[in-house]
């Protein structure tokens, strides 16, 4: 017998992989654990894909871990390969489920998405709505949120566009991609069929899907899109010959994300007239109430005022609209 070879013969070593699916299974539990334990309100106010696809990873991570420690070393071959691609593949959806954790909503935006005496608001799967209390007009707002942030976070520079007498419907988007709910404006069409027209808007990555849906619904015969309103955002293609509303470009001098240059460089795609607004001082995440995010630049005025200021705005280009 040839030294420092297997016991039973032949030159082929047991290949011990089985603490590759251990690890990958102890990933998939620390990672869920981690976005429970820093982002819970976003897992649970968020669309319900990203809570479901955490309560599968630890499903089947515990389920990888119990076989490891069951399973006694086998030998290399075709079984060895496909085990190292499963457990590639799960490093994959890990990493992603790691990069999709949310961006929860901070105050004020959690106390303005309660219910007062003066806005209405209910959470569903798919949506949050503001309805003012004595009854909506019959233009409605629907928001699309930045990537990956907690669809809360919208509630206190939207607020005021319920308080004014308008729905708005703020989508929840799948894994927080805004690119997954592209149907969110048929669906809130469908939902509230009082809407005789709708202002469609969004924050970042949720601007350019507004801007798309936008310009595929100005010519709905029955509520169509009435309106475009940007937040730190830009149409991903030039849509300045097709879209058939009005629109307004709220965004920020401080804006590490939607530059001042990429904003000024998407003039050319928006439709001649559109309103550009620059909020001096105001960075990327002020649209929202979620804390910094990376990649921003420090603002230079208070989250206050660039709330109110964007409000303002918002308010005034909404109410010139007739559905």
């Amino acid at each position: 017998m040839t030294a420092g070879l297997p016991a039973d013969g032949g030159g082929d070593r047991p290949v011990r992989i089985e603490w590759l699916g251990a690890a990958v299974g102890a990933a998939g539990i620390l990672t869920v654990a981690w976005a429970c334990l820093t982002e819970w309100g976003g897992v649970v106010h968020g669309h319900p894909a990203y809570a479901v696809a955490l309560a599968l990873t630890v499903v089947v991570s515990a389920l990888a871990l119990a076989r490891t420690l069951r399973r006694r070393a086998r030998r290399g071959g075709w079984r060895a390969v496909a085990r190292i691609a499963l457990a590639l593949l799960g490093l994959g959806g890990i990493a992603f489920l790691a990069w999709a954790r949310p961006h929860t909503a901070v105050e004020p935006a959690l106390t303005a998405a309660q219910t007062d005496h003066a806005v209405v608001v209910t959470e569903s799967a798919t949506r949050i709505v503001l309805e003012p209390v004595a009854g909506g007009d019959a233009l409605g707002v629907l928001f699309q949120p930045g990537a990956l942030v907690d669809p809360r976070a919208y509630a206190a520079v939207l607020r005021p566009l319920a308080e004014a007498g308008h729905t708005v419907v703020i989508a929840k988007q799948p894994f927080g991609i805004a690119f997954l709910a592209t149907g969110a404006l048929e669906d809130a069409s469908t939902s509230f069929p009082g809407i005789r027209g709708w202002v469609v808007a969004g924050h970042s990555l949720g601007g350019t899907v507004a801007a798309l849906e936008a310009d595929a619904a100005d010519e709905d015969p029955v509520a169509p899109a009435i309106g475009l309103l940007l937040y730190a955002s830009y149409p991903a293609g030039d849509i300045s010959g097709s879209l058939n509303a009005p629109a307004m470009s709220i965004s920020g001098s401080r804006d590490g994300l939607a530059t001042p240059e990429r904003i000024t460089a998407s003039k050319a795609d928006l439709p001649p007239g559109t309103e550009f607004i620059q909020i001096d001082g105001a960075s990327h995440a002020q649209f929202g109430a979620y804390g910094a995010q990376s990649g921003d630049n420090t603002p230079q005025i208070s989250n206050e005022d660039a709330r109110a200021q964007i409000s303002q705005a918002s308010l005034r280009f909404v109410n010139n609209l007739q559905p």
